[in-house]
């Protein structure tokens, strides 16, 4: 395929520009450039799951974006971590499975994304997926994306930890992805056949060698190629020249929620003050490319355990030794997991009608990057509120394109956020207090008995909230009138023809869960809308909703 011979030209291999790649590509009588800032994604830790703690370190397969000091976090820096690399950020993440609530995509209805409600998208989650469970009227089977419970629940405390929900008044779930979110069951993720299901797996992989489909790695786009406010191609920087690559017909950012609006900034595309201060000259004003900003902050809660079952016994370069050995023979065991298969969604309080805390269960006490471990035994849950009402901003600070944009989230701005972690730290007590789990419990580790009122809790969340990595929101899919929105219903950019932006930017708000799975929803809508073809008919399924939400927490 000629480069000067270019319907689609896709920018960023993540979550959404992999699945794009794959259904654009299946149309033979089209062109389509995939570029990507970096390189391929076949290194050993981005395809054994239990791995996944190591890439996220790594400067080849992570941006490295920081934000600036947060004053509702004590003034620090909180890591930004981004794919970089086929398939972006699924190539690093957790490779948890949420898809968010039902009332999510009705909320984003509301919000002015026209035609984005839980009825139309249900049936785009299901194209994309095949969980292991099989086929219903919730969950795909035939789909590129696998999705599994990873090795099966077999440590005693993933069990524990749902019963102790059920003891503590909760209900338990099958499927938190189906019928029914509210409440503890096990955790989906996606891996298949024991190796992460990364969409450069899931979906580049398989269509890679199309005629008609070019991937072009360690190409970094610098800005949009504009005539007036006509997109016709990108500026592209590779092998330390720079060049313009033109598209027949669209240009689609796929950056991410970082990316996108910096690309469009870098172009003269946002608010005029960040422009004019950039020293970028303003080609379309268009205020809110780079606001809205939102992520999710959780913290461990962790406990010592008063038996050797737990992860912390497998940290021993032995024991790594023979969990690697077992995933290279048999993609089975310790490695063919991301280790969170229990999980729970919870009300904090009477009156809010959706689940607003998340939990992750983990069989061991240690953090996320794998750095600290707990000496001895210890198990832990990670959780903090999904319905954030904080916002930040991204912002460019030079026209330099190598230059990492300002990062301003504001986590904890808003008081009820606040309110929201005190409840998040009371009720997980409550839980971790009952017989099913207390039974494996020495102490509580952190956040310490010594953490009790409102402002002990407010001062240790401060010192140790971190992000879960769901930087959303940033060029937010709203109506014409809407002064904030970025793009339109079918992902096009506000008055700015031949481009679009189609990632977990667009999301009006974010969801009630990880990022993957609606990230991944979004581009297999907008391949359809890209392509002109029907879309996929809506399905009108019941949800559960409490029947005494008003009046009872559970």
């Amino acid at each position: 395929m000629s480069e000067s011979n270019i319907d689609y030209i896709i920018v960023g291999a993540g979550s959404a520009g992999c699945v794009l790649a794959n259904r654009l590509s299946g149309d033979s009588g089209v062109s389509v450039l995939l570029l990507e800032a970096g390189g391929s994604a076949r290194h050993l830790f981005l395809q054994m799951p239990s791995a996944f703690s190591y890439p996220i370190h790594m400067q080849r397969y992570n941006w490295g974006f920081e934000s600036q000091p947060e004053p509702f976090l004590d003034d620090r820096r909180i890591s930004c971590p981004r794919g970089r690399g086929l398939g972006g950020s699924s190539s690093i993440n957790g490779m948890v499975y949420v898809r968010g609530h039902a009332a999510d995509f009705d909320t984003w209805e509301t919000l002015g994304a026209s035609g984005w409600n839980y009825q139309n998208c249900l049936p785009y989650f299901r194209k994309a997926e095949s969980w292991e469970g099989g086929a219903d009227d919730y969950r795909g089977g035939t789909g590129p994306l696998g999705v599994t419970n990873g090795n099966g629940m077999k440590n005693p405390l993933y069990q524990a930890f749902i019963d102790a929900g059920v003891e503590a008044g909760y209900a338990a779930t099958d499927d938190y992805n189906g019928f029914r979110q509210e409440g503890f069951g096990p955790m989906h993720m996606t891996i298949a056949r024991g190796i992460r299901a990364s969409t450069a797996n899931a979906y580049l992989r398989p269509v890679q060698k199309r005629p008609n489909l070019q991937v072009m790695t360690h190409a970094q786009v610098l800005s949009l190629a504009m005539h007036g406010r006509v997109v016709n191609g990108v500026n592209v920087l590779r092998d330390g020249s720079e060049e313009t690559l033109l598209a027949r017909r669209e240009v689609i950012l796929s950056a991410g929620a970082v990316g996108s609006p910096t690309i469009l900034q870098l172009s003269g595309i946002g608010p005029t003050d960040v422009l004019s201060k950039a020293g970028v000259p303003v080609r379309h004003e268009l205020p809110g490319v780079g606001l809205n900003m939102q992520d999710h902050l959780e913290v461990y809660f962790q406990l010592r355990c008063n038996q050797a079952i737990t992860l912390n016994g497998q940290l021993g370069l032995f024991s790594k030794g023979l969990i690697g050995v077992q995933w290279l023979l048999f993609r089975t065991g310790l490695g063919a997991t991301n280790h969170f298969e229990s999980c729970a969604f919870i009300r904090s309080k009477a009156g809010i009608q959706w689940p607003d805390i998340q939990y992750h269960f983990l069989p061991g006490a240690i953090s996320y990057d794998g750095k600290l471990a707990v000496k001895g035994h210890g198990f832990q849950v990670h959780v903090g509120p999904n319905k954030p009402k904080s916002r930040g901003s991204l912002s460019i600070e030079s026209n330099d394109p190598m230059s990492k944009p300002k990062l301003e989230f504001n986590y904890m701005q808003h008081p009820d956020d606040r309110e929201a972690f005190r409840a998040c730290i009371r009720l997980t007590r409550e839980i971790m207090g009952q017989p099913a789990i207390k039974q494996y419990v020495e102490n509580e580790i952190q956040p310490g008995e010594d953490v009790q009122s409102d402002d002990e809790i407010d001062a240790w969340i401060r010192a140790n909230a971190e992000t879960a990595f769901h930087v959303s929101c940033t060029a937010k899919m709203g109506a014409q009138d809407d002064v904030m929105a970025v793009v339109d219903k079918e992902c096009r950019v506000l008055g700015v023809a031949g481009v679009r932006v189609v990632d977990s930017s667009v999301f009006p708000e974010i969801t009630n869960g990880n990022l993957n799975a609606p990230t991944i929803m979004v581009a297999e809508r907008a391949a359809d809308m890209i392509r002109g073809q029907p879309l996929l008919a809506s399905e009108d399924v019941p949800v559960f909703e409490h029947p005494d939400w008003r009046s009872q927490q559970r």
